[in-house]
């Protein structure tokens, strides 16, 4: 018994440009024709045409079908581990995805501050959650709790909020006083700091373009007057006990 190109695709449940398709890069084999012109498929076909089909649902790249071989037992096994440990990371990232779903569905989730912040995102503005954004994208998860944790104790409330309120034009007197009472906090993370940003970059350069980048957003999020509040509040730091 012979079948038609149409034939073949219904009984693999492919379609015909697929199977024109393998034929045009080799994979399968092209059947004899008859009288009228027709190709013809015998059982070898079909069965090479499902193994195809079953590689190819499998996740296996075409080329490497072609490359490697269907009885290549050695060189399959070594794509198929490849490919399930392709397929165990995907599915670890749609783990997370559906957590942090979770998460946003929740009442009161805010979708503008990074997974975990939401509650504590209520008295933030709008340049404090862009800030924390940008700070989830350079550095460690790790220093990331660290923020949220300092968030969820918020020691200084009051000071937050004289900070965030302090005006472009707000005079040398009261930048200075604010410097004082922010200075503990706005010191380089160390040993004895509460958060320590660590960059997720591991090479120099990116370290250093983390560090412009951060600057970079400090500068268009603050006013002139909270970024000289900020670098009066690090060179108290910075003198001698």
């Amino acid at each position: 018994m012979a079948w038609s190109t149409r034939e073949l695709a219904e009984l693999a449940g492919t379609t015909v440009k697929s199977v024109r398709y393998y034929h045009q890069i080799g994979l399968l084999d092209e059947p004899e024709r008859a009288p009228n012109g027709y190709k013809r498929y015998e059982v070898a076909h079909l069965t090479r045409l499902l193994q195809i089909k079953r590689l190819v649902g499998l996740g296996v790249p075409l080329a490497q079908v072609a490359e490697i071989g269907i009885k290549d037992h050695d060189g399959l096994a070594a794509l198929f581990r490849t490919i399930d440990a392709e397929l165990e990371a995907t599915v670890e990232h749609i783990q997370n995805i559906r957590r942090e779903l979770a998460v946003l569905s929740q009442p009161g989730a805010a979708a503008d501050v990074p997974a975990g912040f939401s509650a504590v995102a209520a008295p933030l503005r709008d340049n404090d959650r862009a800030l924390l954004t940008i700070y989830a994208q350079l550095y460690s998860d790790e220093s990331m709790d660290a923020v949220r944790r300092l968030l969820e104790s918020d020691p200084t409330p009051e000071l937050d909020e004289a900070f965030r309120d302090l005006p472009e034009d707000a005079d040398d007197t009261t930048r200075q006083a604010l410097a004082e009472r922010l200075a503990p906090f706005v010191r380089r993370p160390g040993d004895d700091h509460p958060v320590k940003l660590v960059p997720k970059a591991s090479k120099p350069h990116q370290a250093a373009a983390v560090q412009s980048t951060i600057q970079h957003a400090l500068e268009a999020l603050y006013n002139q007057a909270q970024l000289d509040v900020l670098r009066r509040a690090r060179q108290i730091d910075k003198r001698p006990e």
